[in-house]
């Protein structure tokens, strides 16, 4: 019977042995040996809890691209939105008006900007404006508020991750000509809705938000951010060597001891010991740990997407600065970065204004030189009759001179013409004052023609 269901298992495939039957000698030893490497890893396998180095290794890989909030933790982010957002919004605005090819510049701001938001003023609700841009890629703005003619005047800015666009469509409603907003699943017309992109690209509404097309850069700086904030509250390498030279130091004991010397270095108290103890602090320098470099790369490259001075937001710069480096990269980050948002926000505002009104920003005011080159540059602009004297004095919050005697734009430069009587080739006289020149004051008459009556020097 036995051969027979062992034929039967065999044939079908299946193992067969005896109920009863031993195991042979080497399977035997097989198991023994199992069982004492399983004891042998259930022995050696336990956790090191004791000490706070715990910390090192890659950096870890997110599931997901950094959010907005994620990433403005990181200090360069924040920083280079953040001198961008503030430098446009502290510019001078001024309103204009475009009469017969003319500009005429209004005496105030149109409704719009005089109270545009019911939070804050018109410096915040500018620096939402550009943080949006900075951010996001794009600045949607709610119109909440019209005057008797249909003009907005007041606009709420909306936080970017609430609108959806949908324009995939090939024509008809949801294409890139008609595309169709919502916010917060609601949907809003584009009469109401101020749309203003960044970065845009061919046939998509929604411009291209810097976050997400440089998410690798971000999230390598978030991970050496959070590397170098594990490195000096744990420690990346054992703070010491605690070394008892006399006897070996039972587990135990050494647990003990080990807590003991931690809680006293974290509180930055003395070591008191015994004799026989003998400690050694590992030395590491912070420019060999790597973090310190990608953080620096990170912040560099950060300076470059948006276009600022690396060294403003905790980068590099290749050369050493001097004065004229320094004035020379702030005239370009006013060129090519300020210029640039400045531009888009004027473009979107000339669309909500009157007709043939427009605002200006007054990037002058971001390039100050020092006094001797500002006063040389007023007296080109008012020899040549580019502004007048009272311009000049509220360039220097200075009050217009009296009866109207800074208001004439005459141009004071010589035009080479030798008047009557003088050969053409001789040189004209020079002035008698320049300061009553550039001023633009009448001449002193001298004290005689005064009718001043002298004492003793009266007949000199």
């Amino acid at each position: 019977m036995s051969y027979a269901n062992r034929s039967r298992a065999l044939g079908e495939g299946r193992g067969w042995q005896a109920p009863d039957a031993q195991p042979g000698i080497i399977r035997r030893i097989r198991q023994a040996l199992a069982g004492v490497d399983e004891e042998r890893r259930a022995v050696e396998q336990r956790t090191v809890t004791s000490v706070p180095w715990n910390t090192g290794g890659s950096l870890a890989t997110p599931s997901a691209p950094p959010s907005v909030d994620s990433a403005l933790a990181l200090g360069a982010v924040y920083a280079a939105s953040s001198l961008i957002a503030r430098t446009v919004a502290g510019l001078p605005l001024k309103a204009y008006r475009n009469v017969a090819g003319r500009k005429i510049e209004l005496e105030q701001l149109p409704s719009l900007f005089d109270e545009p938001s019911v939070q804050g003023d018109l410096f915040d609700w500018l620096h939402r404006a550009v943080t949006s841009l900075c951010l996001y890629g794009n600045a949607y703005g709610l119109i909440t508020n019209r005057d008797g003619f249909g003009y907005p005047t007041g606009i709420e800015w909306l936080n970017p991750e609430h609108i959806t666009v949908v324009d995939f469509a090939f024509v008809g409603p949801g294409s890139f000509l008609e595309p169709i907003w919502r916010w917060r699943g609601r949907m809003i017309t584009k009469d109401d809705l101020v749309h203003v992109p960044w970065f845009t690209l061919p046939w998509r509404v929604r411009g291209l938000s810097p976050l997400a097309a440089y998410a690798n850069s971000v999230t390598t700086g978030l991970g050496a951010q959070q590397f170098s904030a594990d490195w000096f509250t744990n420690g990346g390498v054992p703070p010491g060597d605690f070394k008892n030279n006399a006897k070996v130091v039972a587990r135990e004991e050494a647990e003990e001891i080990s807590d003991r010397l931690i809680n006293s270095i974290r509180r930055h108290r003395p070591i008191v010991h015994g004799m026989d103890w003998d400690y050694k602090p590992f030395q590491i320098s912070p420019n060999e740990a790597r973090f310190i470099e990608t953080m620096k790369l990170t912040a560099t490259q950060i300076a470059a997407i948006y276009g600022v001075p690396a060294e403003r937001i905790g980068g590099e710069k290749g050369s050493s600065m001097t004065y004229q480096n320094v004035e020379q990269e702030s005239i370009d980050f006013v060129q090519f970065t300020v210029l640039n948002y400045v531009r888009k926000l004027e473009s979107a505002f000339f669309k909500l204004l009157p007709t043939r009104q427009y605002v200006r920003f007054n990037l002058d005011a971001l390039i100050r030189p020092d006094m001797k080159a500002r006063f040389e540059a007023y007296m080109m602009q008012r020899r040549m009759g580019f502004a007048n004297i009272d311009e000049l004095r509220d360039n220097e919050s200075l009050p217009p001179l009296p009866n109207g005697e800074g208001e004439s734009y005459a141009p004071l430069l010589q035009t080479g013409l030798a008047p009557e009587g003088m050969p053409s080739g001789e040189p004209l006289p020079p002035s008698e004052s320049t300061l009553s020149e550039v001023l633009n004051l009448p001449p002193r008459r001298p004290y005689d023609e005064l009718g001043v009556q002298g004492g003793g020097n009266s007949g000199r």
